[in-house]
């Protein structure tokens, strides 16, 4: 079922967002049998929407036919229940590529992803983004990242322009640049937190108007990661600072020893629960032996998920 892309940003104003991990065996390829069971696994707990191919499940490493694979399983798998949104990026033409083959396959919007290497002048990211949007029909939510970084005149003049550029997910966590895009576009867009371990800057954002953010250990502690979206949403401190304390940062201080482990520890911890996604691919590494069982111990304080 289609949905209007002023549908989507509304279904996106509230509840928890997650990005699955892409399944790969041991040679590298996707594996298809298990990412349906764990979008069968994840998709009851209740996020708002899950987004597939998207950072956390390695878009950057896919090629087209794997692509196409991934967004048609999601799709397919999870129609009915929760809606898809599909990663895209890259260059232009690649962008447009992705965001029509996603919308040929079903999925409800997609999320507009840094252009990677070089950089660009506001009025070439405007002229990206613009393009992307009048290419398709469904819902744009652009991401604030890397080199992609919007300021709140360029998102002024998309908005103008681009009636589906519906969303905007912040992953640079530069407050006053945030305080000043909430200020400018006021209820135009839907808001999103996109830093890597979301639920660390949760009620800093929620304090600046954005509520919703996406969650990367919702693919491995799913009641956990419920549990502390709902306790944010009902300033409930105590639960929030309990597990701020005992899991998210010691979870942090593993995530930090390497670039890249953002995703890596992700995997780790699917394949500690019993949700194994097989590696990661180059060039990420995965978690050492050693890390895997401090996760371990981590996950096994927060009891059944």
């Amino acid at each position: 079922m289609r949905i209007d892309p002023q549908e989507l940003k509304q279904i996106l104003s509230s509840g928890l967002l997650s990005f699955p991990l892409t399944d790969f065996d041991e040679q590298g390829n996707f594996r298809r049998n298990t990412y349906v069971e764990r979008l069968e696994w994840l998709a009851p707990y209740g996020a708002s929407a899950l987004f597939a191919a998207g950072g956390t499940g390695e878009f950057f490493s896919l090629d087209g036919e794997e692509y196409a694979d991934i967004i048609k399983t999601a799709v397919d798998t999870c129609r009915g229940k929760v809606p898809i949104i599909a990663g895209a990026g890259g260059s232009t033409r690649a962008s447009i590529a992705y965001a029509q083959q996603a919308e040929r396959l079903g999925a409800h919007g997609i999320l507009l992803m840094p252009h990677y290497l070089t950089e660009a002048s506001q009025d070439g990211l405007a002229a990206h983004v613009e393009a992307v949007c009048r290419s398709v029909n469904f819902g744009v939510i652009v991401y604030n990242r890397g080199i992609s970084r919007f300021a709140p005149e360029t998102l002024a003049q998309l908005a103008d322009r681009c009636p589906n550029l519906i969303g905007f997910k912040d992953g640079v966590g530069e407050i006053e640049s945030m305080v000043a895009i909430r200020r400018r576009m006021g209820d135009r867009f839907t808001y999103l937190g996109g830093l890597p371990t979301a639920e660390v800057y949760a009620a800093a954002y929620k304090a600046l108007g954005v509520p919703v953010y996406s969650s990367a250990v919702f693919n491995f502690i799913p009641k956990t990661a419920i549990e502390f979206y709902n306790a944010i949403a009902a300033d409930d401190n105590a639960t929030v600072n309990r597990l701020i304390d005992e899991f998210f940062l010691p979870y942090l201080a593993i995530r930090n020893r390497k670039a890249g482990y953002a995703v890596s520890i992700v995997k780790a911890g699917a394949r500690l629960v019993g949700h194994d996604a097989g590696p990661v691919r180059s060039p990420l590494v995965d978690c050492t032996e050693a890390e895997h069982e401090e996760l371990r111990v981590l996950i096994e304080r927060l009891g059944k998920q």
